[in-house]
């Protein structure tokens, strides 16, 4: 079992990340709330890992934090949550502010992360909210770190970079394209994230 890689980004993206380790390439999937943590990082890095290890695949997933794992594989347990789903619920919010929309019965909030009904939002709350509970120290040093921005890139490239990454996340490309535009028409200096961030609202 692969618990963390230590290594220099050789590659990233919004939805994925390589890091080279020891002369051997790491390709990891990672969430919105990841890739703001690392963008920009120079030397290591480390991510802690989840190994997804299935008959037909084996993907890895990378977290910046222990936190945000621990919640990926809370959501990967609720009926009608995969990996896929869990990570785009990730990218939608912090983990700080997932555990307490799931605290405070949210299920408004939980519903504003594409792909996620009534129903399974429900079962989120359920299913989870005492679990969290445990997660507390560790929850309080994300929203105390949350607020921190990463650097705003140029106009075209946010867009670019924001249009791939919904993509990768399974929307279409023209509505993906269509949303970004409308958000940086608004908001010239949008990052990546906020723009991605936005967009999962409105797709």
């Amino acid at each position: 079992m692969i618990e963390y890689i230590r290594g220099v980004i050789a590659d990233i993206n919004p939805t994925d990340v390589v890091l080279e380790a020891n002369g051997v390439g790491y390709g990891l999937s990672i969430s919105l709330n990841t890739y703001t943590a690392i963008q920009g990082l120079h030397g290591d890095v480390k991510l802690f890992v989840y190994e997804s290890i299935r008959e037909d695949a084996y993907q890895l997933w990378g977290f910046s934090t222990k936190l945000e794992r621990a919640l990926f594989l809370l959501l990967t347990t609720v009926s009608g949550v995969g990996p896929a789903s869990a990570r785009v619920i990730l990218s939608s919010m912090t983990p700080a502010e997932l555990c307490d929309a799931i605290s405070r019965s949210d299920e408004r909030l939980l519903k504003s992360a594409k792909g996620v009904g009534g129903k399974t939002a429900q079962r989120i709350i359920v299913e989870l909210k005492d679990k969290i509970v445990a997660l507390g120290s560790d929850v309080a040093f994300s929203s105390a770190a949350s607020g921190q921005q990463a650097s705003t890139p140029a106009n075209k490239e946010v867009l670019d970079e924001a249009v791939a990454a919904l993509t990768a996340l399974g929307f279409s490309p023209a509505p993906s394209q269509k949303a970004a535009l409308a958000i940086l028409r608004a908001e010239p200096d949008a990052t990546v994230e906020r723009v991605i961030k936005l967009a999962l609202k409105m797709l």
